[in-house]
């Protein structure tokens, strides 16, 4: 039986939940036809009859996944190994011009600028992004944003899982044009979906912009046990996270400074089974190492370098090249080689 035709119980249950590498993105739900998915506390489970259709596993990242594949499906061959951080066609550092972009944003702001140039030049209806529920404080959900003020209520990392993919099945159905933010293992996954041939699902996806990531915590370890438990910070005053050496934390009182050797421990398990950090298949990679007020931006695709190019002159960026030397082309160097190496397979 060819993995087409594989049900849930016999391909995902077994090689990636039961095994501890579903890494929680949603995909398997959104392109189930029959509605048998549901996630819970993270994972997918079935809430009935598995009708063996096989979609979920084309979509899953984690199952039967072909990074090699996927970079010729995106960018026609395969990363060399002097491209140590994936194929790409400009590097640069970035921010946003609008200042009160750069303040709610994170670092330079460019994903949440690119989304807002987007949506205003009307290459984009609605953007899949992470926002953040209102009953949980600081607790990431996957949202549509489709206007500049529901972008700006979405920026900012928020360091724990948000499942963006679950999202997409209801943008094929609402709206033409979508752009897809998200971590490398959700990037991965809409590329497999596009490679599938799941045109109801992405379809009308016109960028995707990855964000870069080692690993992401847990909410209850991070936020709720260390953060507010260890710490006695209050969740609903968190305005902003960041990772700069350390976790800064901002409230309404201030910035908060935490080790980051004390928060290792609340690492998602699932995210050992990575190797991608720069999200080496997106349109365009984007993060802060350790920049102040800029963000790292690789420009993978040409549709990606069409997005910014128009951003940076039509105003809304500023760029500079980034040196071959530069700390923060080092420490991007070092960090996707690690995680490629140190991946679980």
């Amino acid at each position: 039986m060819g993995e087409s035709k594989l049900g849930f119980e016999a391909s995902l249950a077994k090689d990636v939940v039961d095994a501890g590498r579903c890494v929680g993105c949603g995909a398997c739900v959104a392109v189930c036809p029959y509605e048998c998915l549901t996630l819970v506390e993270g994972c997918p489970s079935l809430v009935k009859d598995c009708k063996s259709c096989g979609l979920c596993s084309q979509a899953c990242p984690r199952y039967n996944f072909s990074h090699g594949k996927m970079e010729k499906f995106v960018f026609g061959r395969t990363r060399k190994t002097e491209e140590p951080f994936g194929i790409y066609r400009r590097l640069v550092i970035a921010q946003a011009t609008d200042e009160k972009t750069r303040r709610v944003s994170q670092d330079g702001g460019v994903a949440t600028t690119l989304l807002a140039y987007a949506m205003e030049k009307g290459y984009i209806d609605i953007a899949v992004v992470a926002g953040v529920s209102e009953e949980k404080p600081f607790y990431p959900i996957p949202k549509f944003a489709s206007n500049l003020r529901e972008i700006l209520e979405c920026a900012g990392t928020k360091y724990t899982c948000s499942p963006n993919t679950l999202l997409l099945a209801e943008a094929g159905k609402e709206v033409a044009e979508v752009a897809f933010v998200g971590t490398p293992c959700q990037i991965q996954a809409v590329r497999k979906m596009q490679a599938a041939g799941l045109t109801r699902h992405t379809g009308g996806l016109n960028f995707v912009i990855g964000l870069m990531c080692s690993r992401c915590f847990t909410y209850e370890g991070l936020m709720e046990s260390y953060i507010h438990g260890e710490k006695g910070v209050d969740l609903s005053e968190v305005k902003k996270m960041n990772i700069k050496g350390k976790l800064l934390v901002t409230t309404a009182s201030g910035v908060i400074e935490m080790p980051l050797a004390e928060i290792k421990r609340f690492h998602e398990e699932s995210c050992a089974c990575c190797g991608d950090f720069s999200s080496e298949l997106a349109d365009i990679s984007v993060g802060g190492l350790g920049l102040d007020g800029w963000t790292l931006t690789v420009i993978r695709t040409k549709k990606g370098e069409e997005l910014f190019s128009g951003a940076e002159q039509a105003g809304f960026l500023l760029s500079e090249p980034l040196d071959e030397e530069a700390k923060a082309n080092n420490l991007l160097v070092r960090l996707s080689e690690k995680k490629r190496k140190n991946a679980i397979r």
